[in-house]
């Protein structure tokens, strides 16, 4: 089975260098072949265009930055592809276009899955990504071992735009869980504590979490590249927000905490990584 795989950014790459490392042909494209040429060392088929790599491939993957960018990406992929071919949309985007490129794949004999993934850049690496996918249940068995050589939690949740909305729901929850980490964090400091054996109490008892544990580490070691940028992660919280809305729904904690990620944008943080939020709280 030949994979083909759009966009190898900070996700991309690790989850390609994994697929390789389970012995699938893998031909990728990227906008800026530059960002390709070290997976072509690794064994991965640089193509041309989308165009050219729809057509070599069995299955396609895309992981890109922003639903805009998805959906040029399918414009592309689905008048090329051949029939039969399963298309995967990693990217995590809105789960109404999920939907539309499910209809679209269909009326060209084309298979859909929405799979986006949660683990960072470090879960991409190690193949050890949670994947929640919507659309088809027979193209999701038929691309089950492609799932578990990238990740480690598989999740088949149900039609077309489940897996993007249990994104959402993912999203939702750590938006609260890293707001809360940095509070804790600051009040800790603020109050010249041993931070070392404070996280050593809080990190083993309720309060335990992944973002506390991992992104306090990463601030107290002045740590704050992107394992997820704060650009991306203001476009996941956008997209949330829209849908709740569209439900009349009120999620104070997400509108709270887009707000200080847009706050933070505004001041040049885009590029950063999420845990830079503490600087929110640690205004000078």
């Amino acid at each position: 089975m030949k994979i083909g795989f759009i966009g190898t950014g900070v996700m991309g790459k690790g989850m390609i260098r994994n697929l390789l490392k389970h012995s699938y042909i893998v031909n990728i494209y990227n906008r800026t072949k530059s960002k390709a040429e070290e997976l072509v060392k690794d064994g991965a088929i640089l193509k041309d265009s989308i165009e050219e790599l729809s057509k070599d491939s069995d299955v396609i993957i895309t992981i890109v930055g922003y639903p805009q960018d998805v959906e040029e990406c399918y414009e592309k992929i689905i008048p090329n592809a051949t029939k039969g071919s399963i298309l995967i949309d990693m990217t995590t985007s809105s789960p109404s276009l999920a939907i539309k490129i499910n209809n679209k794949a269909q009326e060209k004999g084309l298979y859909s899955l929405d799979a986006p993934v949660s683990g960072g850049d470090i879960g991409a690496k190690n193949g050890t990504l949670t994947i929640m996918v919507g659309g088809n249940k027979e193209a999701y068995d038929k691309v089950y071992d492609i799932f578990k050589a990238m990740g480690e939690t598989i999740n088949y949740i149900g039609e077309a735009g489940s897996g993007q909305h249990t994104k959402m729901a993912n999203q939702i929850a750590i938006a609260g869980a890293i707001a809360g980490a940095m509070e804790a964090l600051t009040y800790a400091l603020k109050q010249n504590l041993d931070i070392d054996k404070v996280l050593n109490a809080i990190t083993k008892g309720a309060a335990s979490s992944f973002q506390l544990d991992m992104v306090s580490k990463k601030v107290l070691n002045n740590d704050f590249d992107p394992g997820f940028y704060i650009k991306h992660f203001i476009k996941d919280m956008s997209i949330a927000k829209n849908e709740a809305n569209y439900k009349g729904l009120i999620l104070p904690i997400l509108n709270q905490v887009l707000n200080e990620y847009e706050y933070l944008q505004a001041r040049g943080y885009g590029e950063y990584g999420t845990q830079a939020i503490y600087y929110y709280y640690n205004q000078k």
